[in-house]
C-alpha cells in the first residue's frame, strides 16, 4: 500500500446493523477490532472479544513483580518492513508520551539505539565465536538457491532434513537460523523457503542480528497494553474467563454462515444466536495453549491435553474441509514443544557476567545483547538474551531480567544429569552458568541473586509442522459469509508464520474483505525481487568469492537486459 492508497475509507452501508465477535484476545483479534473501527467505521459497542483466560494478549505476554519474579514466555524479533504491524501502531497512542504514537516512540528508540550483536555464539564454556560468515560450502549454497527457486507445491510436506544434506546442519547459518526462528530439522522446508523469500534483505545481518528492531519493554507492556486501552476507550467489550466451545454453521451449497456461538462462562453454558450480518473472527490454533510454569524448586508439567482452542478448531473443521486440518499441527507434541525460562536477578553478579559476554553495558532503555547468544555446544541448544532494561515498568533499577530458551528439552544437560524438562528453575540456571564458565563451587552466589521461572509450551512450534495446501484454512474460506480465520494457522500466500506481522495481516485481510472496503491490504515487502537484496545475499553466502556479485551481473543479468532500455542501469 503506497501513499496514494492510504485513503480514508467511506462508511460501509449498513455497518451500524452489524456485530463482530472475536474468539481469542491475541494480537490478531485486537488488530481486527481496531480495523473494524478505524477503516470499517464500526462503533466499539458493536464489538465483543471472548477470551478463555483473564488477560488479553495471547502469546505476547509479560507479567510479574520483583519479589516473585517476572515471566515472559517468548520474545519478538521484528524488522522495519512489517508493513501491517506498523500501519496498525501508527495510530495507537503512546501511553507514556502525549501526542505520540507507539510507532513514533518505537522508531525513535531503534534509530537512536540500533540493534547489533557483538557476540552471537559461544562454546567451550565461554569462548566467543568471532566469525561472522555463514560457514556455507558450495553444496549448501546450491541447496539454498534451489530452495529459493523451487515452487511450494513441488516441495509438498518435505521436512528440512529431507531437503538438505548433512553438511548443511553443521554450518553456522543453520545454527543462527534455528536459534533465531526455533526451526527443527523435522519442520516444514516450505516454511523455511518462505522465510528466505520474506527476509532475504536481512541475510547479511544473520551473524550480528543487524536490522532487527525491538520494543522498549516486554511486548505486553509495549504493544498489547496500549492497543487494549485504545479499544476499551472506544467501547469494545472484553469478556474474560469465557470459552467458545462450538460454532453452529449453516452449510448450504456455496454458502457457509455462522448461526450461533456456544459459550461457557465460568461453568455456565450459553448459546448466542448470530445472523449473516454478524461477523465472527476465530483465531484458530494456539502456540501457547496449555503452557505451564515451574519455579525455583519445581519443573513445569507438560500438559498433553487437547486444550480449548484446538478442540474448537477440530469441531469447526469437522463441519467442512475448507476449515482446515488442525490435526496436522497439534498431534505430535514431542515435535512442537520447547521450554523457556525467565531470570529475575537482583544485584550485580549476573548482570556483570552477562555484560561481559554481550560486550556492552546494560544502560537504561538501551539494547543489551543485541539479540540472543546461543551456546553452540549445549546439549539443550540453550540461548539467552537480555533485551532493553528495564523490561518491565515495575522493574527496579538494580534488577536485571533475562530470557532463555532451548530447543531440545528431552536431552540431558551437560552439567545437569537430567532432561531439561525435568529441571527446576534452580537447575536450569546452574546449567546456564556452567556454559558461561562458572564452576560448581561458585554458583551459589549467583543463585542467591535470582528467581527463575520456567515455562513449558507444548505447541510453541506447531505452526512449523509439515503441511500442504488446504491444511491451513484461508483467512476467508470459500463460500464463507461471516466467518474468518485469524493468526498463525490460517493461510496467507507469500508471508511467513511465527511473526506478529502475519497475525495483523490476517486481521486486515478479513476486515477489508467482509466490509468490502476500497482500501488495499499493505503489500508484503518484495525484497526477493530487489536485485540489490539478492546480490547482498549472494555475497553473504559466498564472502570469500570477491567477484561473485560481479559475475552474477555480467553473466546473468546483463545478458537478460542486453539491448534494452534498462541496460544502462548496470
Amino acid at each position: 500500500m503506497n501513499n496514494y492508497q492510504r485513503i480514508n475509507t467511506r462508511k460501509p452501508e449498513g455497518i451500524e446493523n452489524k456485530r463482530a465477535f472475536l474468539i481469542g484476545s491475541g494480537i490478531a483479534s485486537l488488530a481486527a477490532a481496531e480495523y473494524l473501527m478505524r477503516d470499517g467505521h464500526m462503533q466499539g459497542n458493536q464489538i465483543t472479544i471472548f477470551e478463555e483466560g483473564s488477560l488479553a494478549g495471547g502469546a505476547m505476554d509479560g507479567a510479574g513483580n520483583p519479589e516473585d519474579g517476572f515471566i515472559a514466555r517468548g520474545g519478538r524479533e521484528m524488522e522495519a518492513h512489517y508493513e501491517c504491524l506498523w500501519d496498525l501502531f501508527s495510530q495507537v497512542p503512546s501511553i507514556e508520551e502525549e501526542e505520540r504514537t507507539i510507532l513514533d516512540e518505537f522508531r525513535e528508540l531503534n534509530e537512536i539505539d540500533p540493534n547489533f550483536s557483538k557476540v552471537r555464539v559461544i562454546y567451550n564454556r565461554g569462548e566467543k565465536h568471532r566469525r561472522t560468515d555463514l560457514g556455507l560450502h558450495e553444496k549448501n549454497t546450491h541447496e539454498l538457491t534451489r530452495l529459493l527457486l523451487t515452487k511450494e507445491e513441488d516441495l509438498g510436506a518435505a521436512t528440512v532434513e529431507e531437503y538438505f544434506g548433512k553438511s548443511f546442519f553443521e554450518t553456522d547459518m543453520w545454527l543462527y537460523w534455528r536459534s533465531m526462528f526455533a526451526f527443527e530439522t523435522w519442520h516444514s522446508v516450505v516454511e523455511m523457503k518462505r522465510y528466505m523469500h520474506r527476509f532475504i534483505h536481512l541475510m547479511p545481518g544473520m551473524s550480528t542480528m543487524k536490522g532487527l528492531v525491538f520494543t522498549k519493554y516486554n511486548q505486553y507492556d509495549s504493544l498489547i497494553l496500549p492497543l487494549k486501552r485504545l479499544l476499551e476507550s472506544k467501547g469494545v467489550s472484553f469478556v474474560f474467563n469465557t470459552t467458545v466451545t462450538d460454532l453452529d454453521i449453516d452449510i448450504n451449497e456455496d454458502k457457509k454462515t455462522v448461526t450461533a456461538i456456544h459459550l461457557n462462562k465460568n461453568g455456565s453454558e450459553e448459546v448466542m444466536q448470530t445472523s449473516a450480518e454478524d461477523l465472527v473472527f476465530f483465531t484458530n490454533g494456539s502456540m501457547t495453549e496449555n503452557s505451564s510454569l515451574g519455579n525455583m524448586d519445581n519443573a513445569p508439567v507438560l500438559d498433553r491435553s487437547e486444550g480449548a482452542v484446538w478442540g474448537l478448531w477440530k469441531k469447526v473443521a469437522a463441519k467442512d474441509e475448507a476449515f482446515g486440518k488442525p490435526e496436522v499441527f497439534c498431534s505430535d507434541i514431542d515435535k512442537t514443544k520447547w521450554e523457556s525460562f525467565t531470570i529475575t536477578a537482583k544485584g550485580t553478579k549476573i548482570r556483570a557476567l552477562l555484560e561481559d559476554f554481550a560486550e556492552r553495558k546494560f544502560l537504561p532503555h538501551r539494547t543489551a545483547t543485541g539479540g540472543i547468544i546461543t551456546v553452540k555446544d549445549s546439549s539443550w541448544l540453550l540461548s539467552i538474551t537480555v533485551n532493553r532494561q528495564p523490561q518491565f515498568k515495575n522493574q527496579p533499577a538494580d534488577t536485571t531480567v533475562a530470557w532463555a530458551y532451548a530447543l531440545f528439552p528431552d536431552n540431558k544437560g551437560d552439567f545437569m544429569d537430567k532432561k531439561m524438562s525435568e529441571c527446576s528453575g534452580r537447575e536450569l540456571l546452574e546449567e546456564l552458568l556452567y556454559h558461561l564458565g562458572i564452576d560448581a563451587n561458585e554458583m551459589q552466589a549467583y543463585l542467591d541473586e535470582c528467581i527463575v521461572i520456567p515455562a513449558m509450551m507444548p505447541y510453541i512450534t506447531s505452526q512449523f509442522m509439515p503441511r500442504v495446501k488446504g491444511d491451513r484454512p484461508k483467512v476467508i474460506p470459500e463460500g464463507s459469509v461471516n466467518l474468518a480465520f485469524l493468526g498463525q494457522f490460517c493461510e496467507i500466500e507469500g508471508d511467513c508464520v511465527f511473526t506478529v506481522e502475519y497475525s495483523v495481516r490476517s486481521a486486515i485481510m478479513a476486515v477489508y474483505h467482509f466490509l468490502n472496503l476500497e482500501k488495499p491490504v499493505p503489500e508484503i515487502y518484495p525484497s526477493q525481487y530487489d536485485i540489490r537484496a539478492l546480490a547482498a545475499a549472494v555475497k553473504t553466502m559466498k564472502p570469500d568469492d570477491e567477484g561473485i556479485v560481479q559475475r552474477l551481473i555480467e553473466n546473468v543479468i546483463r545478458k537478460k537486459l542486453a539491448n534494452t532500455t534498462f541496460e544502462g542501469l548496470l
